[in-house]
């Protein structure tokens, strides 16, 4: 065999400028050719170069002849012309692979007959023979056709390079070694810094990037086909191997993390990192990644998340996906890659990435997105407080690893410079950075709650008012309500249009939270932050959390228990402030019905108006229990005895059509929601066409003369007291709508007398 071989260091589609760029490190000039192939040229230290330190080539292989084959005997004759006496001894074994791509030799199976006899026919001619009986060395040797051009290669490598011999357990859907260790090396990730992977699997990112932190050679602890060859000079793979020995680092600076949901990959993960010798520099735990925090700074994330082609569900997918945004801001000085084949995985994280590349996992079309962080400022000074001296500082510049680091060193390199501290960011975060346009509306949005704070210093206390509205939506561009829960803030936001993304948005509303704590003295953790969509296509709002946490707050002198974490609303409708004090004035001696009662706020009142009897209703026991907890702190209810309250936990259509004959009310408050559903019923509830039917059905049940309240926060709802058989109706909003309330329209109310 010639003491110079043309060489091709075959690789995934994506690889090719990795690939070249590694080569170039080990002093190889290359050149990118066809899909998936780097060519370049070199002796026999140079293939066992090539093979022991590639951490992105699949495959090293000797190129032996291109030529046009367009028919059989194009390609047999040209094959069978090659010495093949100086390439393969007479007993080697030599298999032979194919395939065939736009091609007029289509039939692969075919191809490798053909391939075969000329080799054949050209080894019994070189070696003089009339027997090959391939008992020796193997030398895999395939045919690639690609528009009838024809490459003849021998493979040096055996296995593929992605086997490095030490991921025996896997996961259900692995990512190669090469893939691997390619994603680190287009990050920005250095061994300083820190390096986590939320969706580790069986171990594949972070323990390919402990290796090259270490300076580790990929291929240092396997074998290769080209070292059975007779004429391999062994002892030049055998120093070039404790060449490499030598110039592995001892540990990493930063140690690596790998998180995943399934603890039982994380064994298989650490049993991974141990046989590739780097168990003591990664740390692998269980967690969720929508728990994700870390405190360190100018980090990168580097993963494969789940995308649904092999596993996971769509459902649980698009939530996952969907929710990146919140954990990733909480890393604004951190790089992000995500590897992933998640269709408009963009459009779910809220904002374009930086770059992107497309790579193949296996057979999977993926895209790497890349999002980067802020640059790190390094200075001279002890502490990352000490003030910053522009002359002496230097801004490291975020250059892709593989730009710069060699794969692999002649010997241990010499010792570092102490590290200078890091003192602060220069560029914006790549997920939640805020411009100087949100702490102009920050400042803004102080102004206005000191100036509504001024405004209202006097009025609730006058009143005996301790829970009222603050702010409304006063600046459009700041699309907030707060509301003051005596010596707590509730603040809800209702959807508009912005230019954030999900990301800065998350920022933006922690900033306003934050702003109104520290501008009206209140403790952050006494801030409840809430974002309200607005209902479309008919739908409701769901709970939002899951705390348990409720105080008492209190209002006309009476008490009432409120959750300022767990719901979109509270507990207490604020608005109805006004409307509760008129139920407790026409209380007394009465007999008095709360439909869709809620947690009993007006139930509440009229006991405290002086009502002979109540009855509550509503679907829900939880507010059923919530109602009898409200009368029972104002010491209306006693524990072993309920005389003269009645609860109903079921649906009010159901409740008024089995109603007992006879059985009658002199005051009514009915507050419906605007929508409604639930598993308890058969059916859905929609304020528009719902409420004036059940009205009508629910007159007889007033006696004469009785009082309705009825009250909805529909805005276009319509309303026709003609259909009713009443005496008296007016709409009374403009009185119960209060002062507090900058939108008049927050619900709208009718008085109507039977």
């Amino acid at each position: 065999m010639q003491t110079t071989q043309d060489l091709i260091a075959a690789c995934a589609f994506g690889l090719e400028a990795i690939v070249r760029r590694e080569l170039e490190s080990l002093g190889i000039e290359a050149s990118i050719g066809q899909s998936g192939r780097v060519h370049f040229r070199g002796d026999w230290e140079t293939i066992a170069r090539a093979n022991l330190h590639l951490r992105c080539a699949d495959r090293v292989l000797i190129r032996v002849a291109e030529f046009p084959a367009a028919d059989f005997d194009a390609l047999f004759e040209t094959v069978r012309e090659i010495q093949w006496g100086e390439l393969l001894p007479v007993d080697a074994s030599f298999p032979v692979t194919g395939r065939s791509i736009k091609s007029q030799l289509s039939s692969v199976p075919a191809c490798q007959r053909s391939v075969k006899r000329a080799i054949v026919d050209g080894m019994m001619r070189d070696h003089h023979t009339t027997a090959l009986d391939e008992s020796g060395a193997t030398y895999k040797i395939d045919i690639a056709l690609l528009k009838d051009i024809a490459t003849l290669t021998i493979d040096t490598t055996g296995r593929s390079l992605h086997r490095r011999g030490y991921r025996i357990e896997v996961s259900d859907a692995p990512l190669k070694e090469t893939l691997a260790a390619a994603l680190v090396m287009l990050s920005f990730w250095k061994p300083d810094r820190p390096l986590l992977d939320p969706f580790c699997g069986s171990g594949t990112i972070p323990i390919e990037a402990a290796r090259i932190g270490r300076n580790i050679a990929p291929g240092i602890d396997r074998h290769f086909s080209f070292l059975d060859w007779p004429h391999t000079p062994g002892e030049v793979v055998e120093d070039l191997r404790s060449t490499a020995i030598a110039a592995q680092l001892d540990s990493l600076e930063e140690r690596i993390l790998g998180s995943d949901i399934d603890g039982r990959v994380l064994r298989a993960a650490r049993d991974n990192a141990a046989r590739a010798g780097v168990a003591d520099d990664i740390h692998f735990q269980t967690g969720d990644v929508l728990q994700l925090t870390n405190k360190r700074r100018f980090g990168c994330l580097i993963t494969n998340p789940p995308y649904g082609l092999r596993i996971g569900d769509d459902w649980q997918l698009d939530a996952l996906y969907h929710a990146l945004p919140e954990v990733l801001r909480g890393l604004p000085t951190w790089s992000h890659y995500f590897l992933t084949a998640y269709p408009n995985f963009e459009a779910a994280v809220g904002r374009p990435a930086d770059r992107r590349r497309k790579l193949y996992n296996g057979r999977i079309e993926c895209t790497y997105y890349q999002f980067h962080g802020p640059r790190r400022v390094t200075g001279d000074v002890a502490t990352e407080t000490a003030e910053i001296d522009e002359s002496v500082n230097a801004v490291e510049s975020e250059v892709p690893a593989q730009d710069t680091a060699d794969v692999t060193v002649a010997a241990k390199p010499p010792a570092k410079p102490p590290a200078k501290p890091y003192l602060h960011a220069q560029g914006p975060a790549a997920f939640g950075h805020l411009d100087a346009k949100a702490i102009e509306q920050s400042e803004l949005f102080a102004t206005r709650l000191r100036k509504r704070a001024k405004h209202l210093r006097r009025w609730p206390t006058r009143r005996g008012i301790t829970c009222f509205r603050l702010y409304e939506r006063d600046i459009p561009e700041i699309p907030l309500v707060v509301d003051r829960y005596e010596d707590h803030l509730h603040i809800t936001e209702y959807e508009r249009p912005s230019d954030r993304d999900p990301s800065q948005h998350a920022n933006w509303l922690e900033l306003m939270a934050r702003t109104a704590g520290e501008t009206l003295e209140i403790p952050q953790e006494q801030v409840h932050l809430k974002r309200r969509s607005r209902q479309r296509d008919l739908t409701q709002h769901e709970k939002v959390d899951s705390t348990g946490n409720r105080i008492v707050v209190n209002e006309g002198g009476l008490k009432f228990l409120v959750n300022l974490d767990d719901y979109v609303d509270t507990g207490l409708f604020l608005d109805h402030r006004v409307a509760r004090s008129m139920v407790r004035e026409m209380a007394e001696g009465k007999w008095f019905l709360n439909l869709f009662g809620y947690t009993g706020a007006f139930t509440v009142y009229a006991a405290a108006g002086g009502a002979r009897k109540t009855t509550t209703v509503d679907l829900s026991n939880t507010y059923i229990s919530w109602t009898k907890e409200n009368l029972r702190i104002n010491g209306f209810l006693d524990q072993r005895r309920q005389d003269g309250h009645q609860f109903v936990a079921g649906d009010v259509a159901e409740f008024i059509d089995n109603h007992p004959a006879g059985e009658r009310y002199d005051l009514v408050v009915f507050d419906p929601p605007t929508y409604s559903r639930s598993k308890k019923t058969e059916r859905d509830w929609n304020v528009q066409t719902d409420a004036m039917p059940m009205l009508q059905k629910l007159l007889p049940l007033v006696r004469k003369g009785g009082v309705i309240l009825f009250s909805n926060n529909f805005r276009r709802f319509k309303f026709d007291p003609q259909q009713l058989q009443i005496s008296e109706c007016h709409e009374i909003s403009s009185q119960t709508v209060p002062e507090d309330f900058r939108n008049r329209r927050i619900h709208r109310c009718w008085r109507i007398v039977r």
